[in-house]
Formats: structure tokens, sequence, C-alpha cells
């Protein structure tokens, strides 16, 4: 049997130390040192081992890392423990499919069960004054140029209480700790919230997410839709449709999506490759109002008649311009215009982009209906928020370099929080290398590449 770089290393560490190191549990061992170096693989075992089982279907189980609520539900308890409710009240079985099929008693249907994603200490009353997340700069906001383009285009807001999204979603704004919009939010809320299909310009990080989340969630709470999907047995029928180029994109939005549906009966689901397919149909079949996906696990779950796009009411393309790059072009046509998706001008498009390159544009003539534009910034460039250096240095200077970089970031960090880095690197032997040696200088660390795993 091959062994791991991980493997290795642990088991050189367990011979030196003689199995002090507690096998590997990080909860009861101090912070990482030269003689108590922990590898990536070993560094949850306290976690899981601590907690109920994990579920498994279908030969892949849940990790602890999908315990508290956040990122993509792969099936089973969002607690983590293993879930046998497929027959309780409210849960879509036999020939209950998703989204309104599985409505049984109205929006607040299922609240008591629902793992809030706030975490423990958000059910405090802050002053509206510490509720603004202080690593925003909002004064910096202000002098970014926003375009508009299009007939009739609604008055941008200020703040979100100028906003009429509904009292749950407002009370999930502010446990989200949002005061002031940003640019695209200011435009783009008002803009959805009057129907009117939207192509906006703007940076990632601008608070995208947020600008088409809410429309799409309040759109859906106040939404009395006449047409009811078919019973068909073990097919979803979404409301919403939310398109991203990347599983880790997909996971980032679904998060976000599920905080601001908390509570309000919204059912959020995600579904992208890399990851075994029976957990999301697993999700899907208990019912599903906004879909968050990628467009080639998409496509296969259209393919296999488990996903029906005959109920959309709303479309969000985000990132198009990346998902354009990476060559899934045929695959969003063949969703929006070769599949059952109501046609533009009944749904309503909200296409998001960076850039605005002729690719985009024939996207938005062929996929938007009497669209408004907006560009918020300069189209194409970083934003100023960001300061971008470049320095030369030897290859064998390179490690010491980055210590000291290191050094200099924990020493200026903003509020006493732990300042955050991301380091690339060429080779995913050289992720792993230098990942050690950052643990052993007392930089936690860890590593992302193909030969690791989500979990």
């Amino acid at each position: 049997m091959r062994t791991s770089w991980a493997d290795s290393v642990s088991a050189a560490e367990n011979s030196a130390t003689g199995g002090s190191a507690n096998n590997g549990r990080v909860g009861t061992t101090p912070a990482p040192t030269r003689s108590t170096y922990v590898p990536p693989h070993l560094r949850n075992r306290s976690t899981l081992s601590e907690s109920p089982a994990p579920a498994s279907y279908g030969g892949s189980s849940i990790s602890g890392n999908d315990q508290s609520g956040y990122g993509p539900t792969l099936g089973g308890n969002r607690g983590g423990g293993p879930r046998n409710d497929y027959n309780r009240s409210g849960y879509g079985s036999g020939g209950r499919g998703g989204g309104w099929n599985s409505r049984s008693d109205g929006w607040d249907r299922g609240r008591g069960r629902e793992v809030d994603p706030f975490g423990d200490d958000d059910d405090e009353e802050q002053p509206v004054g510490e509720l603004e997340n202080t690593g925003i700069n909002f004064d910096a906001y202000e002098d970014i140029p926003v375009e508009t383009s299009g007939d009739n285009v609604p008055q941008p807001v200020n703040t979100f209480a100028e906003i009429d999204l509904g009292e749950a979603l407002n009370q999930n704004i502010r446990r989200c700790k949002y005061v002031k919009p940003t640019p695209v939010q200011r435009h783009a809320i008002p803009i959805s919230l009057a129907g009117r299909d939207l192509m906006a310009c703007a940076q990632t990080g601008s608070g995208k997410t947020a600008a088409f989340c809410f429309p799409i969630i309040s759109g859906i709470i106040r939404g009395q839709f006449s047409q009811r999907p078919p019973r068909v047995p073990r097919m979803a029928f979404p409301l919403a449709l939310i398109l991203s180029p990347t599983r880790e994109l997909s996971s980032q939005i679904h998060e976000e999506a599920r905080k601001f549906a908390y509570q309000t009966g919204v059912k959020v689901v995600v579904a992208y490759g890399g990851a075994p397919i029976n957990q999301q149909l697993r999700e899907l079949e208990r019912g599903v109002d906004i879909l968050v996906a990628t467009p080639g696990r998409l496509v296969d779950l259209l393919e296999r008649a488990r996903v029906s796009l005959q109920m959309i009411k709303y479309l969000a393309l985000d990132e198009a311009d990346r998902m354009l790059d990476m060559g899934f072009e045929p695959q969003i046509r063949k969703i929006v215009q070769q599949m059952d998706m109501p046609p533009a001008g009944i749904r309503q498009t909200m296409l998001f982009s960076a850039t605005f390159p002729k690719e985009i544009q024939r996207l938005a003539s062929d996929f938007l209906s009497n669209y408004i534009f907006l560009t918020v910034g300069r189209v194409g460039s970083s934003t100023d928020l960001i300061v971008q250096r470049v320095e030369y240095v030897h290859e064998t200077d390179k490690r010491s370099h980055l210590m000291d970089l290191l050094h200099a970031q924990r020493a200026n960090g903003a509020h006493g929080k732990q300042s955050l880095t991301l380091v690339f690197v060429e080779t995913k032997k050289g992720a792993d290398s230098l990942e050690h040696w950052l643990c052993m200088n007392g930089f936690p660390a860890t590593t992302i590449h193909g030969d690791r795993t989500q979990q």
C-alpha cells in the first residue's frame, strides 16, 4: 500500500515522541512546535471522535467539518449525526417532489428543526453602531463610481431599512451585521425588486451575493405562484436557480443564502461536481426552493430527470465571465435555452460579471429582456481597496522573505484578530513542503490541492 507524505510524517513524529502526541488530537496538545507537528489529515480527530458517528450514504460519510450547518449540505443530518426522519411531517417522500410539493403547513413549517447558521452568540442584541462589519471600509465605497443605463431605472437606496424585504429577511440581515449596503447592493436590489432583468459588472468581493439573494428570497416568500408543479416522483422543482463556475463559489453562495433564508421557510440546496451525487439527490428530494449549482452537475441532474426547471421564476448567473473562460457556455445555453426553463420575460434574470467582453454581451442579449445595465467601479480592473505589490526575490530567499511578511502581518493585526494569508505555489509537493515548514515555525497552516479531499 502506498504511503502518503502526511502518513510518513505522522509515523516519524510518533516514533520520535514515543506516541506522546496523543494520536494527533489537537484538542489536547499545545500549539504546534517542532516536536508536536500534526499532519493535516489528523488534525480533526478530536472533533470526529467526540461527536456522533457520521451518517454514511453510498459509501461516503459526512465529515465533522459539515457539522456547523455551513457549506454544502450533502445529505444526512445537518447536525452531523445519522438521520432517519425521511417520513417525518414536512419532508418530501414517495411521490412528493421538491419545491411546492413538499410544503404542507405554509412558510413557517419546519422552523423548529432548522439549524441556526449564525452560531450561539447571535441572539444577543447589540447596538446598531456595533453591528457594522469593521473589516469593510464603507467610506472608501462611497467614492466608487456607479453607472446605470436602461429605461425607467429604479432609484438606489442608502440603507437596508429603505427596502421592503419582509420582517424575517430583515431580521437575518441584522443577524449578519449588515448596516449599510455596498454600491452594487444599493442599485441592484431595488432594480431586482422591481422585477427588472439586470446585467451588473462588479468586482469580486463587492457584495454581489446579497445583491441577488435578497430579492430572490423576498420574492419567494411573498410570491403567490398560481401554477403548481406536477406530482412527479423524486423530481425537484426549484423556484430559483443560481449558477456559479466552481464548487468553492457554489458552497460560499449556499452558505450565505442559508443565513439569509433562516426561519423564512425558503429551502436552499447546493449541487456541484466532485462530490457524491447521491447525497445531493437526497437533499433535493426533501424539497428545494433555491438551487445553487455548477453547470456540469446541473446538466447531469437534468439528464437524470431529477430536477425540472419549469417552475423557475429567478435565474442568477454569478461570475459569468469565469464560466465562459472555463468553457461552460454550451452547458449554460443548454440549461437556459434547451431545457424546460421559462423564457426571458417570463422569468427574471440577473447576470453578474467582473468584465463585459463580447461573449458576455451575447449572453445578455440572449438571456435578458429589457434589462438594466449596471457598472460598479472600472469594469475589468481590480478594486482600489486592494494593494498590489510585486517584489523580485531569489529562489533561495523566498521562505525567509515569506517569514518576514508573516511576522509583520502578525504584528500589525487589526482589532486583535488573527491575520489570514493565502499562499500560492507551483506544485502539490511544494505546497505540502511549505505547509510542513510553516507549522514547524509556529504558523498554523494547511494545504488545498488535487490530492486532498474536501473534508
